[in-house]
């Protein structure tokens, strides 16, 4: 039987434990995003890699992570609203 189940841990402790799970979820969302966008742009922009990128390799590179982040933080928001609004309805 694991600590949470048996309850052995204080309130606190629990409340310490949800938090570090909440950070390394974040941190994994965080490095997720991160490589999913590299990836997109990379194969949307670089048509044949180098040791540099070009001025519109660069400038593809900067709307193309803009546009993806743009879109992500308005999924983010719409999602953390939706979820206020379920909450309230309890």
């Amino acid at each position: 039987m694991d600590m949470l189940s048996s309850g052995s841990l204080t309130n606190s402790q629990k409340d310490e434990l949800m938090d570090q799970i909440k950070y390394q979820i974040a941190i994994a969302n965080t490095q997720e995003l991160l490589t999913k966008m590299t990836e997109k742009c990379f194969k949307k922009c670089i048509n044949k890699p180098g040791t540099s990128l070009d001025s519109s390799e660069q400038k593809c590179v900067a709307m193309c992570m803009d546009r993806y982040m743009d879109a992500f933080n308005l999924v983010t928001k719409a999602y953390t609203e939706r979820l206020h609004r379920e909450r309230n309805k309890m």
